[in-house]
């Protein structure tokens, strides 16, 4: 059974009406690059993967593409949410939106708490960059599971061997064919994966 997507953790949604579009351009510009590539899709069950978001504001909000989005071709403002909080411990999240934030929204509030300089971050799917990266030892611990607390330590441990570096790419050793990219701005992620590809 294809479990991705499936939230793990406490989600504390508050529904409401779309954000600015103007808002999320940037964000919705670099999601169908990604899409357009294949990174971002669907498997063959239907069942969508890959997942992007960019800072909001120093206080570790960020935009999200919403869960269960990654199958749908062009998203528009209706299928984007912010994270407001993360309490990775107790394993709970608090965003609101018209949609619920991505299962991986954990996964990218780590990034985003752990590298101040980080403005944007992007997960994708891709089997080759996946078997590459595990095989250069660019990888979190491969006991770690997607949207859980423990992904959450496993990349802040990577992300502590890596100096906390403001631009990097890891798979998710624990997530197959999963990756993570981020980067100062969107376009410095993308870049990074373009060049592994």
């Amino acid at each position: 059974m294809n479990t991705e997507g499936y939230i793990k953790f406490q989600a504390h949604w508050t529904p409401c009406a779309a954000f600015d579009a103007g808002l999320l351009e940037e964000l919705n510009a670099w999601r169908q690059r990604c899409y357009a590539r294949g990174w971002i899709g669907a498997f063959p069950d239907g069942i969508g993967f890959g997942n992007i978001s960019q800072r909001v504001d120093s206080g570790g909000r960020f935009f999200i593409s919403g869960s269960a989005t990654g199958n749908i071709p062009v998203l528009d403002a209706a299928q984007y949410a912010l994270v407001e909080e993360v309490q990775a411990a107790s394993n709970a999240l608090w965003c609101s939106g018209p949609v619920i934030a991505s299962s991986e929204s954990m996964s990218h509030a780590a990034v985003y708490a752990a590298c101040a300089q980080v403005q944007g971050v992007i997960h994708i799917h891709h089997r080759g960059m996946w078997e590459y990266l595990l095989a250069q030892g660019q990888a979190t611990h491969p006991e770690a599971t997607y949207g859980s607390p423990e992904m959450v330590e496993a990349i802040l441990n990577w992300l502590a061997g890596q100096a906390y570096a403001p631009t990097g790419v890891f798979a998710m050793a624990g997530h197959e064919d999963g990756i993570f990219a981020y980067g100062q701005n969107l376009e410095e992620a993308f870049r990074q994966l373009e060049g592994l590809e």
